[in-house]
């Protein structure tokens, strides 16, 4: 008989499992290391065209942010053991990139400070855990609903139009033929569903091996057919298609290889004037801080919940560590980082389960960061967006999908509104606003208010009239 599943505690200590070293949590995989590695591209589908736009537009400083993220990546790795994402505050590079003139670096690594001091103070307080529990999960759903689907609109537009993110633009319709074309798209779309499927391969799998001593009931075809989904599900597409997506780079532009130096770039301090705080802070933390409480901490602890039940992820660890991470980085000039639930859908989909896969994405991001600093920039400039934006689809629709466990026409209406004005607003804290004052409002809808009138009036006609409503005189 099954134990019981316990509920979750948003104040979970930082380091669960204490009897585990995290070497042997790591070592027990559930899944081929092929898909751990599979994994660990599931986020570039953002990753690449924000940190691409930012080094074109407001010079980022590409091999320092490349060193900072990959020890992030395979800290969060090691300390929490899901495949954490580590990936760029959105509405900072926005405000970044759509500024006029656009935000320095030391703007940019102001903005991520002060987000970070919110979000670090929020952790330790305790305030973060209390936002975590009270919050209603419709609204929640809303917002990565939201989110979600942002993530698939955005994706659609890089496989269907040619991209310049150093303006923020869509262009003219992507042609056909070529090496960025709609055909090379079409095919690593297919040929990601072919071996991914609607992504839930790993827990057919699972529950097949749960019932081996059934198998000689099952036809001929039926074991077949398990059998090439074992080995569909073994195969790591979505790297596949990433380094594809690499090699596609040097044919369409043969000079990159004469361009590559070799070597990191120094790492300095970035020097700060009160002007940058100011304009860091108001055009880019004020607008990142709501997104990244709901997206970066509240939604990805709520979908590492429902993907890794036996996993318990503490939201104070969650808040602290993304305050820790731009508290470090961003001093250095490193792009503002944060942990969101599309990288964590991301991950998943593409066969992540442990935190190994994000670990191996940190030791990629290292080598690079070492061998070719700045010069990796030149090879991004030149990855097909259309397979980029394929990566990213399958990031969104996973996170879509986390909203399909409402299970009242209520909780579905709260969510759909939350999501509906989201996606019209542009902001994920507008929606936010509107779903809880919806949520509050079908609640009081419901209330027994006669309960409340009733009794005052009881009291009254208790004291001031008989059974027959003849007034009586009070006692003194």
């Amino acid at each position: 008989m099954e134990e019981e599943q316990q509920p979750t505690n948003p104040t979970t200590p930082l380091l669960h499992h204490p009897t585990t070293r995290w070497h042997h949590r790591l070592l027990r995989l559930k899944t081929p290391l092929s898909s751990e590695l599979a994994g660990s591209v599931g986020d570039l589908g953002t990753f690449i065209p924000i940190v691409l736009s930012l080094t074109l537009v407001s010079h980022l400083d590409l091999s320092t942010t490349l060193l900072f993220t990959s020890l992030y990546n395979i800290t969060t790795g090691l300390l929490f053991d899901i495949p954490m994402p580590v990936q760029p505050m959105k509405s900072i590079a926005a405000a970044a990139l759509s500024s006029s003139p656009p935000l320095t670096v030391p703007q940019i690594s102001a903005a991520g400070i002060s987000t970070a001091a919110v979000l670090f103070l929020l952790g330790a307080t305790g305030l973060m855990s209390f936002l975590y529990r009270f919050i209603p999960l419709p609204v929640v759903r809303g917002v990565q609903l939201s989110q979600g689907l942002s993530f698939a609109f955005t994706a659609v537009k890089y496989i269907q139009f040619n991209q310049d993110f150093a303006k923020g633009k869509s262009g003219s319709t992507r042609s056909w033929l070529g090496l960025d074309g709609l055909v090379i798209a079409s095919l690593s779309l297919l040929f990601l569903i072919f071996c991914t499927g609607s992504g839930d391969t790993q827990a057919s799998l699972r529950a097949s091996r749960d019932t081996e001593d059934m198998e000689q009931s099952q036809s001929q075809s039926q074991r077949r057919v398990r059998k090439r989904l074992r080995i569909l599900s073994s195969i790591p597409a979505a790297l596949m298609v990433f380094l594809i997506g690499i090699i596609v780079c040097f044919i369409r532009d043969p000079s990159i290889f004469n361009d590559l130096k070799l070597g990191p770039s120094k790492i300095q301090l970035v020097s700060f004037t009160w002007e940058d705080w100011k304009v860091g802070f108001v055009k880019a933390a004020i607008p990142q801080i709501p997104l990244s409480i709901l997206n970066s901490v509240i939604a990805v602890c709520k979908l590492s919940g429902d993907l890794f039940p036996e996993k318990e992820v503490s939201v104070t660890a969650v808040s602290m560590s993304v305050g820790v991470m731009n508290l470090v980085g961003c001093w250095f000039g490193a792009m503002p980082v944060c942990h969101g639930a599309g990288g964590l859908a991301g991950q998943y989909r593409f066969g992540g389960r442990s935190g190994l896969s994000v670990v191996f994405l940190g030791v990629g991001k290292l080598v690079l960061g070492l061998v070719l600093g700045n010069s990796f920039g030149r090879i991004l400039g030149q990855f097909p967006i259309g397979i980029l934006g394929v990566l990213l689809l399958f990031a969104g629709i996973e996170l879509a999908m986390a909203s399909r466990d409402m299970n009242t026409k209520e909780e579905s209406f709260v969510m759909l509104v939350c999501a509906a004005v989201s996606l019209t607003g542009s902001s994920a804290a507008f929606g936010f606003g509107c779903g809880i004052v919806l949520f509050l409002l079908l609640k009081m809808r419901q209330m027994e208010w006669t309960s409340c009138v009733g009794f005052s009036k009881c009291n009254s006609k208790s004291s001031l009239h008989d059974e027959a409503g003849q007034f009586q005189p009070l006692e003194a």
